[in-house]
C-alpha cells in the first residue's frame, strides 16, 4: 500500500507584535502582522484538500496549536515544541506518519501546489529535496521515509547565507539530493516592497487579460 506523503507547514500564531520581527523593524508591527496573517492563510488554502499529500500545521507557541481562533477547521495541527529552528524541524519530521515528508515555512508567498507536487514527486526517487531561498537558506526541505536521521540539523547556522550549505553538508555521495525552484521569503521592508509591487503587477495583468 502506497504511503501518502505529509506536508508540514511551520507557522507562528499570527498575533500582532509577535511575528516577522525583522520585517516589523522596518515596516511596522501592523504591516508585518497583516503580511504574515494573509500569507499563512493563503498557503493553507492552496495546499489543503490535495489528495497527493496530507497537510499538517506545526504551530508555535504550543498553547495556540489547537482551537480555531487562528486556524481553519479540518486541518490537522500539532505543537512545534521547544528549541531552535533545527530542533523544531527535526521534531516535525519525527511526529508525522511513516513515509516521505516535506517541511515548509509559512512566510513564503510564492508557494504553490505545483511546487509542492514537484517536491513530493522527486522524493519517489531521491533521499532529499531542497527549495533554496535567495538569501542562502531554504524554504522547503523534503526527506524520504528512509532519510530522517536525527542529526541532520545540528550545527546549521540559521538565518545566515550558510544555512542551505550547512544542511546539505550532512548528506554524502550515497544520498540522492534534488533541488527545485528558488523562492523569496519576506524578512524585511525591502523584500515586502518587492512583494507588494509584484502582486500589483500580477493584479494589473489579470485585469487586462
Amino acid at each position: 500500500m502506497r504511503r501518502i506523503p505529509t506536508v508540514v507547514l511551520l507557522v507562528k500564531a499570527p498575533r500582532l507584535g509577535a511575528v516577522k520581527r525583522r520585517l516589523a523593524a522596518g515596516a511596522g508591527d501592523v504591516a508585518a502582522w497583516r503580511f504574515y496573517r494573509a500569507t499563512t492563510a493563503s498557503v493553507i488554502r492552496r495546499l489543503s484538500g490535495d489528495r497527493r499529500w496530507r497537510l499538517r500545521i506545526s504551530v508555535t507557541p504550543d498553547r495556540l496549536a489547537h482551537g480555531t481562533r487562528f486556524w481553519p477547521r479540518g486541518v490537522a495541527r500539532m505543537a512545534q515544541g521547544a528549541g531552535d529552528l533545527g530542533q523544531r524541524m527535526a521534531r516535525a519530521f519525527t511526529m508525522v506518519p511513516p513515509g516521505a515528508a516535506v517541511v515548509i515555512g509559512g512566510d513564503v508567498p510564492g508557494i504553490t501546489k505545483a511546487l509542492i507536487g514537484r517536491a513530493v514527486a522527486l522524493l519517489g526517487a531521491h533521499d532529499a529535496v531542497f527549495g533554496p531561498a535567495r538569501d542562502g537558506g531554504y524554504w522547503l526541505i523534503g526527506l524520504s521515509g528512509k532519510c530522517k536521521h536525527p542529526g541532520l540539523f545540528r550545527g546549521v547556522r540559521w538565518s545566515t547565507a550558510h544555512a542551505l550549505g550547512d544542511t546539505r553538508a550532512r548528506f554524502d555521495r550515497r544520498h540522492r539530493v534534488a533541488i527545485i525552484e528558488s523562492l523569496d521569503d519576506v524578512d524585511d521592508a525591502e523584500a515586502l516592497g518587492r512583494h507588494v509591487r509584484a502582486e500589483s503587477r500580477r493584479s494589473e495583468s489579470r485585469r487586462r487579460a
